[in-house]
Formats: structure tokens, sequence, C-alpha cells
């Protein structure tokens, strides 16, 4: 298993829509362990394939406070959302240190495959209802903080561009420092 690198925003790689996963191989279980090792280590609650710039659909998330029950969502499909709404206050592993709340049906029914490729069929409310539509919104491209103002995403997107050069710099130095 692996550590995979998480994309960040605003790169321009998050837009990218994500195909339909089609081969249930040993390509994709070891793409399935290493995303939970990601969302595990870096800690999250649920990471996107499209995440670590491979663009097909397919989710891992775990809600749980032990860390022990991956559920794995292959080719998710919303079938039916609540009329009610609620507003969460929503992170990303992609938007590291921002929160902010966003509004979504409070619950959710959604078909999906496992890793096997066994279609199951899930309703999901709290955390598990949020954390899938977030999900679901990197493999169509869309980053959380497109929910918010504009005003608050170009200070999300200065923010994050910033902390990027600095970490940029950061590596640049110690590899300087390396070669003497």
């Amino acid at each position: 298993m692996s550590i995979l690198n998480i994309l960040r925003y605003p790169d321009p790689r998050l837009h990218t829509v994500a195909k339909p996963v089609t081969a249930f191989d040993e390509r994709l279980h070891t793409l399935v362990a290493d995303m939970a090792e990601t969302m595990y280590d870096a800690p999250g609650v649920g990471l996107a394939a499209s995440q670590v710039d491979v663009h097909e659909q397919l989710l891992v998330i775990d809600v749980t406070e032990t860390k022990d029950q991956l559920q794995v969502f292959i080719n998710p499909e919303i079938i039916w959302a609540s009329e009610e709404k609620q507003v969460y206050d929503e992170g990303c592993l992609s938007v590291p240190g921002v929160y902010d709340g966003v509004e979504r049906p409070s619950r959710i029914k959604v078909r999906a495959l496992d890793q096997h490729g066994k279609q199951f069929e899930l309703e999901a409310d709290g955390l598990l209802g949020v954390c899938i539509q977030h999900e679901m919104d990197h493999l169509m491209g869309k980053v959380f903080v497109e929910y918010l103002s504009p005003l608050k995403r170009n200070r999300i997107k200065t923010k994050m561009i910033k902390e990027i050069r600095g970490l940029e710099r950061e590596a640049s130095l110690r590899a300087q420092n390396r070669r003497f």
C-alpha cells in the first residue's frame, strides 16, 4: 500500500469529470487500498479518486471514530434525495484548513457497486449522507468551495495558492541543502 498525493485546490485537475469504473481487477483493489491508507493518514473521512488524480468514479469513506468500517462506492448515483435540506460545516482534504457551511439534502439514497462489482443501495443521513454527496461532487469535477460566495471562494483560492507556493519554496530549500 502507498500514500497517494492529494491534489490541492485550485488545481485544475480537480475539475475533471470522472469516468465510470469498468474493470474490477487487481489494479482497482490496489487503488482502493491506497486511497483508504491515504484517507486515514490525512486524516479524513472520505476521499474521491479524482482527488488523487485518478479520474474514475470511486469513493472511499469511513465516518466512524474507530476508523475500521471502510465503505467503497464505485460508480455511485443518488437515486433519491429528501426535499428537506441541512447545512453542515464541511472541510476537504484538497482544501486543508478550510471549513464552511454547505446546504445539501438531509437524506439520500445511493446506488453503487462495491470493489468486487456487486451492486448495493444505501440510505444515508448525517455525516455519512453529507460525505457521500461531497465526495460525489468531486467525481463531477466540483469542489465544495464552489457552493460558497464568490468573495469567500476567491479568498480561499488566494490562501491556497500562497500555501502551495510556500510549500514549494520549502521543498526547494530542502533540496538545495541536500546538495552541500
